[in-house]
């Protein structure tokens, strides 16, 4: 099934812990290079856990001429060594970050950022307009939010601290996301909202992921996967068929365009965009 108008794609990956995950991830970026992606991100641990093999990944994808967006977490983080790091990713040539907040790790103490907001403000006041800045958004909320209003405010702070764009937690329900950027425009606050796209192939992995980070599984969707068991290919056939009507109900109300977690693969991610005729 093909869809139309076609929009940018972006592709997240996460940095390899070992020299095979590094081949392997090579040869996924060759896989998706088809796909002619407006940009890449690679993630940040938690506390920068990451960040030197961040930090390499990034490095290489420059060098193979891809457009590479680094993750950038504020957790246990000081000015100075943030000072210092984005020293290090303008003199890479990276020219866009993804600026987060970050998961809270065990030994977890505040650093000199508290939100994401105040990492976003420091990042312009150091740098200006060297940086394209992205920062996360929750469509279904932050599962740490107190409420709706307060996690608007949240966002809007982040926006009001220097932020170009942002990218969503994944999800499946494409009324969250038009409510949320309903919300936004009301605030007055009109940047770009790009939804994150996580494929479904594996229900188990799904469902787990979904309840650590409070990402919605809707009921008939949940049940459905739970239904198929062990059998994978039935999983991955229907999860394709789910986030494709997903993507084309987003493009359909206006989405700017897709980023996808690729979790490091390249079929799911492949399949979803042909079956969209994003593939060039």
């Amino acid at each position: 099934m093909f869809s139309s108008p076609r929009i940018p794609v972006g592709l997240e990956f996460f940095p390899p812990k070992t020299a095979q995950g590094v081949d392997k991830l090579r040869l996924v970026r060759k896989q998706l290079a088809v796909l002619q992606p407006a940009f890449c991100s690679v993630t940040f641990g938690a506390g920068g856990t990451t960040q030197e093999g961040t930090f390499n990944t990034v490095r290489e994808m420059l060098a193979e001429g891809a457009a590479t967006a680094s993750h950038f977490t504020c957790i246990n983080a000081t000015r100075e060594t943030v000072r210092t790091q984005l020293a290090t990713l303008k003199a890479m040539g990276v020219k866009r970050l993804v600026a987060l907040r970050g998961d809270l790790p065990e030994g977890y103490h505040a650093g000199d950022f508290l939100y994401a907001s105040d990492l976003v403000a420091f990042i312009r006041a150091e740098t200006g307009d060297d940086f394209h800045i992205d920062v996360a958004a929750y469509p279904e909320i932050h599962p740490q939010a107190l409420s709706q209003t307060t996690d608007l405010q949240a966002f809007a702070a982040k926006v009001r601290a220097g932020a170009n764009s942002a990218i969503t937690q994944y999800f499946y329900n494409s009324d969250a996301y038009f409510r949320f950027v309903e919300d936004l425009d009301a605030l007055g606050l009109h940047i770009p909202v790009v939804p994150g796209i996580l494929p479904i192939t594996n229900a188990a992995q799904l469902i787990r992921f979904s309840d650590a980070c409070g990402a919605e599984i809707p009921r008939w969707i949940r049940l459905r996967l739970q239904g198929f068991g062990d059998d994978v290919e039935s999983i991955k056939a229907f999860g394709l068929d789910v986030v494709t009507d997903l993507c084309d109900q987003l493009r359909a109300g206006g989405a700017p365009s897709f980023h996808f977690y690729t979790l490091n693969h390249s079929e799911p991610t492949l399949a979803l965009c042909e079956r969209l005729g994003l593939a060039a």
